[in-house]
Order: C-alpha cells, then sequence, then structure tokens
C-alpha cells in the first residue's frame, strides 16, 4: 500500500485516551485566562465554571458517539465531510488545527513564565524579559516536536508521566496551601463583579476555553485500542475532570489572595504566581507550584497538543483535502512527520508574536467555530448514515444538538473583532487550498483502508474484565473529586 494511505498503529488504552485529552485542556486555559476570570469575579467563578462543564458534557456525549462509530484520524474533519459535505467538514479540521497550534503557542509562552517563577524561587533570575520568553517557549516545542515524530508509545508514556506529576505535585501543593486559606474570601464578591447577561457570558466562554478540547482523543482515533469502548469511556470522563481541576485550583486562588486585592489576578502573566506573591507565599510553596505547572500542566499540554493537530492534517492530507505531502508517514516511527514538522513551524510563528490575549482569542474562535460543526455533523450522521454501526448513541439528539450549537455560536458572539477577522481570514486560506487539491486530486477515497479503520475488534474476556475494572476505578475517583470541588465551595457559607 502506498506510504500516503497508511493506517496508523493502535497503541493507546483508555488511560492514555484520558491523559491525551485532559492534558490538552488542563494548561495554559487553567493558569491563564481561566484564573484571570478568578480576578474578574472572585469566588462566584465556580457558578461560571460550573456552567462552561454543562455546556461540554451534551457535545462530549455526541462525539462519543461519533468517535466509536468512526474511529478516524482527524476526528471532526471526518465526521463532518461524512455528514455534512467536505468542505464543512475541511472547515472543521482547518479550524481544529489553528486552534491547537494557538493552545501549543499559549502553552508554550505560559511555561516560560512559570519556568522562569521555578528559577526565580531558586534565586537564578533569567535576564532578557519578553526575549527570554520567546525562546524558552521555542526550545520547549522544539523538544516536543522530536518527541512526536519518534512515535506515540513516547508520547503516551510521557502525558502518563506529565499527568500523574501534575496531580502528585497539585495534592501536595493544595495541603500547603490549606493554612493560608481565607474563608472570609468566599463570602465576599469584588465590588465591580459584572453580573450582566453579556458579561456572564464572556465570562463563561473565557472559563470554557478551559474545556475546550475534551473530544482531543477522538482526533488520534486511529491510534487507540478498541476506540468503539475506550474513546466514549474516556469522554464520559474528560469534562468533569476538566472541572475538578479548575475548581480546586480556583478555590485557592480565591482563598489565598484578599479580596480587595484579586483585581491584579484579571491582567497578570502568571496568575498563580502573582496569587501567591500578593499573599506573601514565598520559597518552598512557590518552588512547588511552578514546578508542577511548567513540568506537569504545562508539558502534558505541549506533549499532547504538538502530537494532535498533525493527525487532523495528515486525515485531510489523505483524503486529497489538504496537499498529499501531509500524507506522508515516517518510514521507521509511522508518524505523519511532515504534518508535524510543518505545524511545529506554524507555532513557532504564533509563539513570536509573544501575545497571549491574541492567541487566547484565535483560539477561542476555532475552538467554537469547529464544534459547532462537529455538533451538527453528528446530527446529519444520524439521519443520512442510520444503518453506520454505533456501539453508542447519545440520547435526545433530536434536541441537544440545535440546543448545543445555538449555545456556542451565542458565545461566539462574545469574541473581539481581531479575533473574528484573523478567524475569517483563517477559514478563506483552507477553502482556497481546499479547492486547490480537490481540483487536483478528485474526490479521494479508500473503502478498503476505511473498512480497517472502523473495524471494531472485540478484547478478549479477561482484558475486557481488566477495562471495565480500570474505568470503573477511574469513575468512582473521578466522582469523589467533582463532589469535593463543589463542596469546598459551599463550605465558607457554612462556617
Amino acid at each position: 500500500m502506498e506510504n500516503e494511505n497508511r493506517v496508523l498503529k493502535r497503541t493507546f488504552g483508555m488511560r492514555e485516551a484520558v491523559t491525551i485529552t485532559v492534558g490538552t485542556v488542563v494548561g495554559v486555559g487553567l493558569f491563564t485566562t481561566g484564573a484571570n476570570v478568578v480576578g474578574m469575579m472572585g469566588s462566584a467563578v465556580i457558578i461560571a465554571t460550573f456552567v462552561a462543564m454543562l455546556i461540554s458534557i451534551y457535545p462530549a456525549l455526541l462525539y462519543a458517539e461519533m468517535g466509536a462509530a468512526l474511529p478516524y484520524a482527524g476526528g471532526t474533519y471526518k465526521y463532518a465531510s461524512l455528514g455534512i459535505g467536505r468542505p464543512f467538514g475541511m472547515l472543521a479540521g482547518w479550524n481544529f488545527i489553528i486552534s491547537l497550534v494557538s493552545v501549543t503557542s499559549g502553552e508554550a509562552l505560559a511555561f516560560s513564565f512559570y519556568f522562569k517563577t521555578f528559577l526565580g524561587a531558586l534565586g537564578f533570575e533569567v535576564p532578557g524579559g519578553a526575549t527570554s520568553d520567546i525562546i524558552i517557549a521555542c526550545v520547549a516545542v522544539l523538544i516536543f516536536l522530536l518527541c512526536s515524530v519518534r512515535g506515540v508509545e513516547i508520547t503516551g508514556r510521557l502525558q502518563n508521566g506529565f499527568m500523574f506529576f501534575f496531580w502528585g505535585v497539585a495534592i501536595i501543593w493544595f495541603l500547603l496551601m490549606i493554612p493560608n486559606v481565607g474563608l472570609s474570601n468566599f463570602v465576599r464578591l469584588p465590588s465591580y463583579v459584572d453580573f450582566s447577561a453579556g458579561g456572564f457570558i464572556g465570562s463563561v466562554a473565557l472559563i470554557w476555553w478551559c474545556f475546550a478540547g475534551f473530544e482531543t482523543c477522538c482526533a488520534m482515533g486511529e491510534e487507540i485500542k478498541y476506540p468503539h469502548i475506550n474513546i466514549p469511556r474516556a469522554l464520559f470522563l474528560a469534562p468533569f475532570i476538566v472541572f475538578a481541576v479548575n475548581a480546586l485550583f480556583q478555590w485557592f486562588l480565591v482563598g489565598i489572595v484578599p479580596t480587595g486585592e484579586l483585581e491584579a489576578i484579571s491582567v497578570a502573566s502568571a496568575p498563580y504566581a502573582e496569587a501567591m506573591t500578593i499573599a506573601g507565599i514565598l520559597g518552598f510553596p512557590l518552588i512547588m507550584l511552578a514546578a508542577g505547572v511548567a513540568f506537569g500542566g504545562d508539558f502534558s499540554t505541549l506533549n499532547s497538543s504538538i502530537s494532535v493537530p498533525p493527525r487532523y492534517l495528515f486525515t485531510m492530507a489523505r483524503d486529497g483535502a489538504m496537499p498529499k505531502i501531509f500524507a506522508k508517514v515516517h518510514p521507521k516511527y509511522q508518524t505523519p512527520y511532515v504534518a508535524i514538522i510543518t505545524l511545529g513551524i506554524l507555532t513557532l510563528l504564533l509563539i513570536a508574536t509573544g501575545s497571549m490575549i491574541y492567541i487566547a482569542s484565535l483560539s477561542l474562535f476555532a475552538d467554537l467555530f469547529y464544534y459547532v460543526i462537529g455538533i451538527i455533523a453528528c446530527g446529519f450522521l444520524r439521519s443520512r448514515k442510520p444503518d453506520l454501526e454505533r456501539p453508542y448513541k447519545a440520547p435526545l439528539i433530536q434536541i441537544g444538538v440545535p440546543i448545543s450549537a445555538i449555545i456556542y455560536i451565542i458565545m461566539m458572539t462574545q469574541l473581539d473583532r481581531e479575533a473574528l477577522l484573523t478567524g475569517v481570514i483563517w477559514c478563506a486560506v483552507g477553502l482556497v487550498i481546499f479547492f486547490i487539491c480537490q481540483a487536483k486530486y478528485g474526490k479521494q477515497g479508500d473503502e478498503g483502508l476505511a473498512m480497517r479503520i472502523i473495524a471494531h475488534e472485540e478484547p478478549p474476556a479477561e482484558e475486557k474484565a481488566k477495562m471495565d475494572k480500570e474505568f470503573a476505578i477511574w469513575r468512582a475517583i473521578v466522582a469523589i473529586a467533582v463532589i469535593i470541588a463543589i463542596l469546598i465551595y459551599v463550605i465558607p457559607f457554612v462556617f
């Protein structure tokens, strides 16, 4: 079979599907713009975070259905192409790519902020200001690009290590912070909190960016073992894990910063480090925070967000929607190395802007746009491909699809003009490339390849039992974490 039509290697289990997904999400949003919203809303941030989780759950179920039935590399691109049409599929994939490239760029800059904080806490000051931020960010990206080219086994092992390191350090940091939490900070809101409809929707949209990417494992559908089982399970867990992590970190941010000084957090580049400085909490706790964020949260997002978008570009090129060169697979590592390197270069260019606000705005537009397409695609797939084998089916799709799409469109109305203009230009460029490729290659198709990708291989009974046990453990731990994350916001009002 031609090199460009090779199927990717199935390596990941449910654990990797979860950590790749959550690792993409828990990072730049949580430690930058998501934390800035704490400075805008105080303890009321839990309401916006809870709403952001609610509007993520049903779309995650739609992706669970599509990912289980169509476990292709490229996720939304394939779903929209099959359900609505190839131009819409291209737009979905094209926006997913720029969204995660933006996340990678923002995450790399966030890493540089917290890495410099880490070194500063150890007594080493890094000169160079914004220039050093860009250099550190670029070096980090280059390292992860090399890892991504060398194969998904390395990516998976690194991801598990980064995520569990992050959670381990987070628990220690939580314990260190408890004595510094002022419960009175939760019962008093800053006087400037904007509870108008527009203000609240805008805050929810910024917090929702911390959830965007909850379907990341779908983009690596061809590399997940038993995808008809593992993809839905990962998506059942992801929104709740992201909620618990965000709510817990936000609680400590509110608790350690006096209400009168919260406004400074709303514009900070490294809000958690800024909060600890305001609270006078330095030394070992600051070292732990910076290490956990930089080498756990930031690294996990860089690792996954560099690995995932090339799978979209690879699949689009394999289908003839993008230049064929992006469908080349490395002869040794079986990775789409040309796509990985190309998007790596685009990432470095975005890092060079040095603007976290611009990067976040561009990513938010792309996220919302491709989710709207993906949500609608699920409804069209139900009507156009009723005989497609669906190991999982989302409930109430006739109601859930339009409501979810409308909610996401409403959030798009809160974007600034710069983000909207950049997003429109990006879409226009993508469409031009798509129609040129379609004229050159025609409508590509390889039914034999497609059938081998979506064939649902069942695990042996013993392995299935282990998978069920692992999922039950994950489900119990996540449920406990969500309950704790909600209760700790209630405690200050009781005592």
